[in-house]
């Protein structure tokens, strides 16, 4: 990763939200820790404050197309593939590094071709649209190959931020579960990836396990007329992101375990297993690039047992970068976490709200799957006692995006309660789209 200029890395914040008091004998800590980045790169904008006019901090992006034998049906979907591909690499700020990447059963170089990959400017652009033309469908899906060409690509230029979008319309056939598992290994922490699935013949898990593995966004496009609009607005944020490779560092005292550490807004990604060691008593967990935004975490740890009246601190939570020689660059955010015991009832049986609000959000998001997963198995009392209370979550929660997504699979009786029955019809594609989503989470009103 490129080392910054301090003016051009956003400012970095971090709050606590706990109730630090716990009952005698009690060792569970949970605390909501609310990272901040700003005045850095601005999503939506091309231009990142700091950096001249239509330049910001140096960029790779490769674009995965799809382009199995399934694209032709119906034929309008290579061309809307192809039409959203041209309106992201119109999003492209000058100067950033890209490739596009044709997928099938193997990985094609689309443009510019020769291992490497083009500096947009209007000549570069006009250049990727002309070859646009030439993306046709036919052959098979193996996904892992395209990832490994995109990390290949990207990984070749010295730049900060490195970036790929997926397209995929299908299943991957191709190629063993096994084989797309050992490329996400593979590729992790070298890019982030977006991934989208195109029309209803496409694994949602599949996609989402592509996403969550690079760090990045995962999403339904059920019609593939929307396809330019959603990968304009994904590139756009590509574009406003300044940092990469931010890793969230826990550091706790002896004898203190942590039970979990889970990213909880904008959306559930459970960090714990992807913890990697960094010194005594410490840990990273990888949050990929940052422009301007925020993002919520949940930290639960273990500690010891101690008397009333005592306290400790539980947990120590900073950010860092990884810089080319090796070492970490500190972004000045601290969290602290901590435990006091106490007799007081009242102080220790509160439960803080955003701890609260983000338990709840966990519980909706897994509701959802395993309601799914019952309904599609037959197991439809099974079904309608999860998806009902996921309604009802997203009710007490106020996740109206949720709740809607929820309507179209379920008729809601009562929200309150959780009363539903299952539809017994349900389009395809609202089923996907609430399994998609299902992770996606809201804020808790402050």
């Amino acid at each position: 990763m490129a080392n910054f200029a301090k003016s051009h890395v956003p400012q970095f914040s971090m709050d606590v939200y706990q109730n630090e008091y716990l009952p005698e004998g009690g060792r569970e800590v949970n605390a909501i820790v609310t990272v901040t980045a700003t005045g850095g790169g601005t999503v939506g904008s091309a231009v990142a404050p700091g950096y001249p006019q239509g330049r910001g901090p140096s960029a790779a992006v490769a674009i995965m197309v799809d382009c199995s034998g399934s694209m032709d049906y119906p034929p309008t979907k290579m061309r809307n593939a192809r039409d959203a591909t041209a309106a992201a690499i119109d999003t492209l700020r000058d100067g950033t590094h890209f490739a596009v990447v044709g997928g099938t059963h193997v990985a094609k170089e689309v443009y510019p071709g020769g291992g490497r990959l083009a500096v947009a400017d209007a000549t570069t652009r006009e250049q990727a649209k002309q070859a646009l033309r030439r993306l046709s469908a036919g052959g098979g899906t193996a996904i892992g190959t395209w990832l490994r060409l995109a990390d290949r690509l990207l990984n070749s230029v010295d730049v900060t931020i490195r970036h790929g979008i997926l397209l995929t319309d299908g299943r991957n056939e191709h190629e063993s579960p096994e084989d797309l598992r050992a490329a996400l290994d593979a590729c992790a922490g070298r890019f982030t990836c977006d991934a989208r699935g195109v029309g209803t013949d496409w694994e949602v898990k599949e996609v989402t396990g592509i996403a969550s593995a690079l760090l990045g966004t995962a999403d339904i496009v059920a019609d593939p007329a929307a396809l330019a609009a959603d990968f304009t607005r994904m590139m756009e944020t590509a574009m406003g992101k300044e940092v990469a490779d931010v890793s969230l560092r826990v550091w706790t005292p002896v004898g203190t375990t942590i039970r979990f550490v889970k990213q909880v807004a904008p959306a559930v990604e459970d960090l714990t297993g992807r913890r990697t060691e960094a010194g005594p008593r410490a840990g990273d967990y990888p949050t990929g690039s940052w422009g301007d935004e925020s993002r919520d975490y949940h930290l639960c740890v273990e500690v010891p047992p101690a008397g009333l009246g005592q306290e400790m601190l539980a947990a120590r939570v900073s950010l860092v970068v990884p810089q080319p020689d090796g070492s970490v660059q500190n972004l000045g955010a601290q969290g602290l976490v901590r435990a006091v015991w106490t007799d007081d009832m009242t102080a220790s049986t509160a439960i803080s709200p955003q701890v609260a609000h983000y338990t709840g959000q966990a519980e909706l998001a897994q509701a959802i799957q395993q309601g799914l997963d019952l309904r599609k198995a037959g197991d439809f009392d099974g079904a309608t006692a999860k998806l009902g209370r996921a309604v009802q979550l997203a009710s007490a929660s106020g996740n109206a995006d949720t709740a809607k997504l929820l309507a179209k699979v379920v008729d809601v009786v009562d929200a309150a309660t959780g009363t539903v029955r299952l539809k017994a019809k349900v389009a395809e594609a609202d089923e996907m789209t609430l399994e998609t989503r299902s992770t996606k989470t809201v804020r808790v009103k402050k």
